[in-house]
């Protein structure tokens, strides 16, 4: 707790420190600069408890602001701002010097860490152990709003590709559509589904029970906090079980195909603020959206494939995988979200809505997949993502 408070005080000390140097002086000050000044901060009077924390922990604060800055400079994040208690995600980075690691024998990858400035080991539960032999690089420990600390561990490790997944009898790779909505989560082109979970409305009535009782806690008490951190818990729940949903889906996916091909949805355009009539029926869709995770599934995706040797293909998403006919290639109508099936006026098949366009987008993802392979130099593996709206028109139209 005293580790996470002083690296808060000093990464907001050195942010006041550079801001006031450029805003006054216009003098540009760095991370060299800001580690003397921590020297002599530690010697003010009053400010002795900075010396009961690892200096290694605190110069590592200094760090993660200059890289704030770094990235304000790159235009790739906002400017920086002050950490405060209760708001920003309590953490403190250790390098190798500020800890120490014994490796248990019996258990390879486990072991004893003791951090600087403590004289007994963590109590850790490992999720899994780090390759064995290896000693940790860097250890980051951080505590969540639900009061859980974690430990995260930066090894160094190799991870081998899988083997290749063709079809049967030949040489051509496995490939498998997604379609990402609301009504199931991700349907395959195969018709499999992955349901929607809709872990905020299994828990919303809890969640507003809690809610509830939160407010008639008095502001500034124990207890509004004891009901603030209920209230984080069941966030913490609700999050947990959505990842290993996710996780457990991608990995299969991943062993089980050579390349996946999804829709770019605009999810920052589909969440757009609830406003004007039906703004009620906006505020509903945008939280299914959210509860659906469609974020988090393409990121675990695009790490999985280029981990493990596949390549993730990233349709544009103005191709017209719903309403195009995936037996004639037809375009049709534009079709109403509540249209769940519908039939092609040239061929007469009736399609599923979802599966319809995941074997649509499986098409166009080879398509695209074999364009970008013909025009990469012989040997060299395949891409690890491969993105339609970042290619060039000539290979689009090829």
């Amino acid at each position: 707790m005293q580790t996470f408070g002083a690296c808060r005080w000093v990464y907001n000390e050195g942010l006041a420190l550079r801001s006031g140097a450029w805003e006054q002086h216009r003098v540009s000050v760095g991370f060299a600069e800001t580690c003397r000044a921590l020297t002599g901060w530690k010697r003010e009077a009053g400010r002795e408890w900075l010396r009961e924390v690892s200096s290694t922990v605190l110069q590592q604060a200094l760090r993660h602001l200059d890289g704030a800055f770094s990235r304000f400079f790159q235009q790739a994040a906002k400017y920086p701002k002050r950490k405060k208690k209760g708001r920003s995600r309590d953490s403190a980075t250790y390098v190798r010097t500020g800890f120490r690691w014994v490796e248990d024998p019996e258990r390879p990858g486990t072991g004893l860490v003791t951090l600087a400035k403590q004289s007994t080991p963590l109590d850790i539960r490992w999720s899994r152990p780090l390759p064995a032999g290896q000693v940790p690089v860097r250890l980051n420990v951080t505590r969540d709003r639900a009061d859980r600390f974690f430990l995260s561990v930066m090894v160094e490790e190799r991870i081998e590709p899988l083997p290749p997944v063709f079809l049967a009898g030949g040489s051509e790779p496995k490939a498998v559509g997604l379609d990402l909505g609301l009504a199931a989560l991700v349907t395959l082109d195969d018709g499999s589904l992955l349901e929607h979970p809709r872990l905020l409305k299994k828990y919303g009535d809890e969640l507003a029970r809690r809610q509830r009782a939160l407010h008639r806690k008095k502001k500034g008490s124990k207890n509004r906090g004891k009901a603030r951190e209920r209230i984080a818990r069941l966030y913490a729940l609700i999050g947990d079980v959505r990842r290993d949903l996710l996780d457990q889906f991608t990995t299969r996916l991943v062993r089980e195909n050579q390349v996946l091909v999804v829709e770019d949805l605009p999810i920052a355009n589909l969440m757009r603020p609830a406003v004007g009539k039906g703004r009620r029926r906006k505020a509903k869709l945008n939280q299914t959206i959210r509860d659906a995770a469609w974020g988090e599934l393409l990121r675990q995706l695009r790490y999985k494939c280029e981990w493990y040797g596949r390549t993730l293909v990233i349709v544009d998403r103005f191709f017209p995988s719903t309403r195009r006919c995936s037996a004639c290639h037809t375009k049709g109508p534009r079709l109403d979200v509540s249209v769940r099936e519908w039939a092609c006026e040239e061929c007469g098949v009736v399609h599923g809505r979802d599966v319809n366009a995941a074997v649509n987008l499986r098409n166009e993802g080879m398509r695209l997949y074999w364009l970008v392979a013909a025009a990469l130099p012989p040997g060299r593996p395949a891409l690890s993502m491969i993105r339609a709206s970042e290619l060039p028109d000539a290979v689009l139209a090829a």
